[in-house]
């Protein structure tokens, strides 16, 4: 283990997270609400600890192995959520405890969008933005962004990016070098957001909410600068919007990489892992809006659709906005879209979950073993796009379903022992593993009112759905530490 490297790398990344202290200072000063200071402090401290960190280290010229990769992932994740509570820690408003700031800071980053913060709109313009840009770094992963820095110091990024973005695709790159892959991602990242916003803008939002909700929106994160999430603003114009940016934002990233290179919106269609997806989406939502309208929940098609077919792709792709209180609907459907969130976005996009490749690998080695019972001498390969999966791949996903499932069940248990209801304890780890957010009974609205030790409990989920469960378990392995 090269801790040299490791504390090098950590100290950077801490040095550049400190920058992202300033925008709500300039929010703060353009709208005079008073809270600039806090982010100032946070900003200095960050900075400081960062370079105390980077410093001593600066000139070791190390090479950082993919061991060393997943370690900094993880420390890196973890102080982040750290150091970005400070902000709601220092803030007057809104007034929160340790635990409910580390809450609040984790669930922006790992774009979870659980919050602990009840009245939204009388906050401060700052912390409202500073929430949303939390979403938005952590969308695609702040390690990422700094990997395109990181040869510039002699230290090598592949490993940063395998150990962020892990899954059945990870090795696959957009562009030759990983400096550039990481530039293509930002690229359109930063693209689609403005895309976003701009037609939240133009649909009747505020400038500042048309931000604002493109960081949570393309980010898949969910968090809003409204207690009332997007039925605040009742318009099925920015609802239709953001269904289009969610869909989108829930696609694997490279997919828009070679459809915008090619010129050729085929290249969606020809992709297996999108077909399974827009199956997925269209099938919950058919559901969905069926049982409303036919359970006399909404009274009319139109209502029932665009209810049925803006939840049931906000929790699908594990977003997580609202325009109405889906956990008071038939307990079906709040079970059908807490099921839809497990299976969330594709590999490679915004979302969480197991991911679309994941499952789509595990139906197929399903109808393989139905298929070995009838033929058991017949070699029935496992294929993805017309291409034969090899069959390791097969095995860690399965591996990882074991993995999750039984941290799943793991965090269940454990929420249920600090004396939460089943419903309660089910929908908060579900929507917390996922990164989804909104959950059912108590978590419904939002997770103020738990006690502290459950709250520890979903930061812990939140971090464990973010890194994949391999990245933070295998950390736990002693195979990890040995020379």
């Amino acid at each position: 283990m090269k801790f040299a490297v490791i504390q090098k790398v950590l100290g950077l990344l801490l040095t550049i997270f400190s920058l992202a202290m300033l925008p709500p200072v300039v929010v703060g000063l353009i709208y005079q609400d008073g809270v600039i200071w806090p982010f100032l402090v946070a900003f200095a401290s960050i900075l400081c600890i960062g370079l105390i960190i980077f410093l001593p280290v600066a000139r070791s010229q190390h090479t950082l192995r993919l061991r060393d990769g997943f370690l900094v992932v993880v420390l890196f994740w973890t102080t982040l959520g750290l150091a970005g509570s400070l902000p709601f820690l220092l803030s007057p408003s809104p007034d929160i405890s340790p635990t409910d700031a580390i809450f609040e800071s984790l669930s922006g980053l790992t774009t979870t969008g659980a919050t602990v913060i009840v009245g939204l709109d009388a906050l401060p313009k700052s912390i409202l933005f500073y929430r949303q840009q939390l979403q938005w770094l952590g969308g695609m992963g702040i390690i990422v962004l700094a990997v395109a820095v990181l040869p510039m110091l002699g230290i090598g990024g592949m490993q940063l990016y395998r150990a962020e973005m892990p899954g059945p695709m990870k090795d696959s790159k957009l562009t030759p070098r990983i400096t550039e892959t990481a530039k293509a991602l930002w690229y359109i990242y930063l693209w689609m957001t403005v895309a976003c916003a701009t037609a939240y803008w133009a649909a009747g939002m505020t400038l500042f909410d048309a931000i604002g909700h493109a960081f949570s929106t393309v980010a898949i994160g969910g968090f809003s600068t409204h207690d009332l999430s997007m039925g605040y603003f009742d318009s099925t114009l920015i609802e239709m919007i953001a269904v289009v940016f969610m869909l989108l934002a829930g696609v694997n990233f490279t997919l828009h990489f070679a459809a915008l290179r090619r010129k050729n919106p085929r290249v969606y269609v020809q992709d297996s892992e999108f077909r399974f997806y827009a199956f997925i989406m269209f099938t919950v939502t058919t559901l969905v809006v069926t049982t409303l309208y036919l359970g006399k929940t909404y009274l009319t098609w139109d209502e029932a659709l665009t209810k049925g077919l803006f939840q049931a792709v906000s929790i699908g792709t594990t977003t997580g906005f609202t325009t109405a209180e889906f956990y008071f609907w038939p307990p079906f459907l709040g079970i059908l879209l807490i099921f839809a969130s497990f299976i969330g976005a594709c590999a490679g996009s915004t979302g969480g979950g197991i991911k679309v490749i994941r499952v789509l690998l595990l139906v197929k080695q399903g109808v393989r073993e139905i298929g070995r019972l009838i033929h058991p001498n017949a070699q029935l390969p496992v294929r993805i796009g017309g291409k034969t999966v090899n069959h390791r791949i097969v095995d860690s996903v399965w591996g990882f379903f074991s993995l999750y499932v039984a941290s799943f069940v793991f965090m269940y248990l454990m929420l249920a022992a600090t004396g939460l209801d089943l419903i309660t304890s089910f929908s908060a780890v579900a929507a917390c593993i996922n990164n989804l957010g909104p959950g059912l009974a108590q978590v419904g609205a939002h997770y103020a009112d738990l006690q502290s030790p459950a709250k520890w409990i979903l930061c812990f989920a939140m971090l464990l759905g973010r890194l994949e469960i391999f990245t933070l378990l295998v950390l736990l392995s002693p195979a990890f530490w040995q020379r």
